[in-house]
């Protein structure tokens, strides 16, 4: 099992799972510069309150962001610590292919 950072392959692939739909990611991105509402987040999209609440939830699931109740709300905010390690993990992946191609690189250069 390849461990990238504190994440297991299984995490790193909820991760990208949870990054990999546009509106998971724009909803995240609305989360980092603050917290919101659920009711509030659903009012940016075109989909309804109940496919917010799904996306939301599967970015809670990987702890990309919170969420509160508070009253009759939910409140969305995100966790800096878990976007760092995504972002660390995103870092990690690049760099093994970056060897990848060094390796590929060196090994044509020897047969010049």
């Amino acid at each position: 099992m390849v461990v990238i950072h504190e994440l297991d392959d299984v995490e790193v692939d909820r991760l990208f799972h949870a990054l990999a739909d546009a509106t998971r990611r724009d909803i995240l991105r609305r989360a980092v510069r603050g917290e919101l509402s659920v009711s509030r987040l659903a009012e940016a999209y075109p989909i309804s309150l109940t496919a917010v609440q799904k996306h939301v939830s599967v970015l809670a699931e990987t702890g990309l962001v919170a969420k509160e109740r508070r009253g009759r709300e939910t409140l969305v905010r995100s966790d800096p610590d878990v976007v760092d390690r995504a972002r660390r993990a995103l870092d990690e992946l690049a760099e093994a292919w970056r060897g990848r191609v060094q390796r590929m690189s060196d090994v044509l250069d020897e047969g010049d």
